[in-house]
């Protein structure tokens, strides 16, 4: 999919990082890796720990191969940068990620996106991320407010895929939402309770599906700004499943459809 974006920076910067402005954190070698593949020499730096792994060795000669400065540190600093995130002795520093307008999303004749109602666990935000990504390149909606925060434990949790992923992020879910359906999208809950299955809706129009906690399901307001409910299978226990798993889930079901027709 091609999406026109209007790039808005976004500029949460990670609470622990060196105080250095507009840097964000990048912890893992798998998330470095990736912010290597999507940034190139737009990345500021990378650390390595002193006495590096092979693993972390072969991080640092892919950076080098594409011109990034390299720092080696102490792991006692990783340590202090990273705190209870883990970080197999390899850090970055990167730009902060950019924002995709509502607006511009909207405009797709093509839209598949993954909204995420309530996700406030960092690990289930960031694999719902890479299974957006990973998928479809799905664009994430989520609101500002009751949500996972952007910090190097979701980029961690979701290997990387972040960087290479469309995100929106809203004031409103339930406004945004509304603002989609009067767009002509199809937004789709998923609820366990629905009488209809995902695979027996049309999915070929422009479509958002809807995740909700794990916990409590979907919000009120959010649901009511749905225009269909469905379920995914055959116990109908989407709450079951963790987000990420009912995210692959719901989008394979739309790809697998639109390939179809």
């Amino acid at each position: 999919m091609d999406y026109r974006r209007r790039r808005v920076e976004n500029g949460p910067s990670v609470p622990n990082d060196t105080g250095l402005e507009g840097r964000r954190l990048i912890l893992g070698q798998n998330p470095v890796r990736e912010a290597i593949r999507a940034h190139g020499a737009r990345l500021l730096e990378v650390l390595i720990e002193e006495r590096p792994s092979p693993r972390a060795e072969a991080v640092e000669r892919f950076a080098r191969d594409q011109g990034i400065i390299i720092r080696h540190v102490p792991r006692a600093e990783l340590e202090r940068l990273s705190g209870p995130t883990l970080h197999q002795g390899v850090a970055a520093y990167a730009e902060p990620l950019v924002l995709t307008p509502l607006a511009d999303l909207l405009i797709l004749p093509d839209l598949l996106a993954l909204a995420l109602d309530g996700v406030v666990d960092p690990q289930n935000f960031g694999a719902a991320v890479r299974s957006a990504a990973g998928l479809c390149r799905a664009p994430i909606l989520w609101p500002e407010s009751a949500s996972a925060p952007l910090t190097p434990a979701t980029f961690r949790a979701s290997a990387g895929a972040i960087e290479h992923a469309v995100l929106c992020r809203v004031s409103s879910l339930v406004s945004a939402l509304d603002e989609a359906s009067s767009a002509g999208v199809e937004v789709i809950g998923l609820a366990p309770e629905a009488d209809t299955y995902l695979h027996q809706l049309d999915l070929t129009r422009p479509t958002i599906i809807v995740i909700g906690s794990e916990q409590k399901g979907m919000s009120r307001g959010v649901r009511k700004a749905c225009t269909a409910l469905a379920k995914l299978g055959g116990s109908g226990a989407v709450q079951s499943l963790n987000a990420s798993v009912a995210a692959g889930i719901a989008l394979h079901s739309v790809v697998i459809q639109r390939l179809g027709r």
